[in-house]
């Protein structure tokens, strides 16, 4: 989908000149990775720019991350490390001005000074179509949740094409079993690394929960998913990202899709490449891969996002979950109030949304919500039915699951909207609140905080001096954080959600008949 958005993107691969810094006294630590020299400041540790895999350029372009060298004496871990190629957007929830590089595989760690030992640790997946996004923003900077009692990691991923590419090329140097999901590779070598080093920071490397929101709650569901995901992590927050799309196949795909060999030989075709060898595609700029791939132009002709690749991705995470094929751990899911059902993005999704749908489907929404459609429908669809629809999963499997939405508005702000939207809890639940922030919104910040730090440390996100939150039932008990305050529901919307539920059911089942 294109939204008319400007681009300048005449700088994405210059470094910028405000790379971010850690600030406050020197602490070194010695983990099995090595010595590192960070930064102590009100009572929180910080490590930056740490490498968990070797820079994935030149021949290690488009294959799995390759083990980080290690370093000798102690490393300086002050500085964030590169953001991976991307084209910026104004307006981001998390926005970030490091230099950009293929060079990106860096992680960020934060505890508690003189950290106790066997802290709970919260790996955070930054989101962003899974063609943006950063570590390094202030946005996500982990300190204020390490302060509540937890190690709090977060890492940049390969993105894009970088991140998700397949090619006929590819598929012959890998002997016919070639990897298409770099970007899951990467997060689960700094799963890998967390586990390995977690201790020497009084990080539980048995006590390890995994959390995202948009691309980053998607990539939670993936890792869930993936054999390769096995036994790194033991508890799983999803965060605006549930969602029942098919992905595509790596060679071969149904009418309504193009498969991932398709779509990589159309990228390289338009990048002057008609017949290219492995080693060819390798030598393209990092520019041409990047190509200006952006959210509002997802170039759905000549890139897919994640691939079943039979590797890393065995099937749709919907399939995988519903099949039991997922680890019965803690589970958190939900969303915000109006993800993208307030403008500037309602119209254009709304839009969006009816060239998806066909008749039958069109009169079966203005059944459960009038005509004509209301915006609410937009976050039904892509977002809130599907957070439904997994906790339901999880529950029926015989996980703790917990739902919750996040409706809390700013107090600047609520003149201007009237629901929470998407990534707007992020300042929230890392603590991050700008100046303005009125006692509503810090005690919202509160609330999601103490929730998330208390799932992480016990696998149930209830504490001493919070509303009671219930696991999903068959009543659909959800949390609510709306205007400073948490608030028990059952599920208002239902006839609606069970409208999208059928629709969607009905569309993935005619899909899957498809020659």
């Amino acid at each position: 989908m294109r939204i008319g958005l400007a681009v300048i993107a005449a700088a994405l691969l210059i470094p910028s000149a405000h790379a971010r810094s850690l600030a406050g006294e020197a602490v070194a630590l010695t983990a099995p990775a090595g010595t590192l020299e960070g930064r102590a400041h009100n009572g929180v540790e910080g490590f930056a720019g740490i490498p968990y895999a070797a820079p994935p350029v030149g021949d290690l372009r488009w294959r799995p991350p390759a083990p980080a060298t290690r370093w000798t004496g102690t490393r300086a871990a002050a500085e964030f490390g590169n953001d991976c190629p991307q084209v910026r957007f104004d307006g981001d929830a998390a926005p970030s001005t490091q230099p950009m590089s293929e060079d990106c595989l860096y992680l960020n760690l934060w505890r508690p000074a003189k950290a106790a030992r066997k802290l709970p640790v919260m790996v955070y997946i930054h989101g962003g179509a899974f063609v943006a996004g950063s570590a390094a923003s202030p946005t996500l900077d982990g300190a204020n949740l390490a302060r509540r009692g937890a190690v709090v990691v977060n890492f940049n991923y390969r993105l894009g094409r970088f991140g998700f590419f397949a090619h006929p090329a590819l598929t012959a140097e890998a002997g016919g079993t070639p990897h298409a999901n770099f970007a899951f590779l990467d997060m689960i070598t700094a799963l890998h690394w967390v586990r390995a080093n977690a201790a020497a920071f009084g990080g539980d490397p048995g006590n390890i929960t995994i959390f995202g929101e948009s691309a980053g709650g998607a990539a939670v569901d993936f890792l869930m998913a993936s054999p390769l995901g096995e036994g790194l992590f033991h508890k799983a927050i999803v965060q605006s990202g549930a969602n029942r799309e098919p992905y595509a196949r790596l060679s071969t795909d149904r009418p309504t899709r193009i498969s991932g060999e398709k779509a990589g030989t159309a990228f390289a075709a338009r990048a002057g490449l008609t017949a290219p060898d492995a080693a060819a595609l390798r030598a393209l700029p990092a520019d041409a891969v990047q190509g200006q791939l952006a959210m509002w132009d997802m170039q759905a002709d000549r890139f897919n996002g994640p691939i079943i690749d039979g590797q890393s991705v065995l099937a749709d995470p919907i399939d995988r979950f519903t099949a039991g094929n997922v680890p019965k751990i803690p589970f958190i899911v939900g969303t915000t109030g109006a993800e993208l059902s307030e403008e500037p993005f309602a119209s254009a999704m709304m839009d969006y949304l009816k060239s998806q749908l066909g008749e039958a489907d069109l009169a079966e929404f203005r059944r459960a919500y009038g005509d004509p459609l209301p915006p609410a429908l937009i976050d039904d669809y892509f977002f809130n039915e599907a957070a439904r629809g997994y906790a339901r999963i999880m529950r029926d499997h015989g996980a703790p699951a917990w739902r919750y939405i996040f409706d809390h508005v700013a107090e600047t702000d609520r003149a201007k909207r009237k629901g929470a939207g998407h990534a707007s809890e992020l300042a929230y639940l890392f603590g991050n609140l700008p100046a303005s922030a009125g006692p509503s919104d810090r005690t919202a910040a509160r609330l999601m905080g103490d929730y998330w730090v208390n799932f992480a440390k016990h696998g149930d996100p209830d504490g001493r001096g919070l509303l009671h939150w219930p696991q999903v039932d068959r009543k659909d008990n959800l949390l609510r954080i709306h205007a400073g305050s948490a608030a028990i529901d059952q599920d208002s919307d239902a006839p609606r959600l069970d409208a999208v539920e059928r629709t969607a059911n009905t569309r993935r089942a005619t899909e899957k008949t498809k020659p």
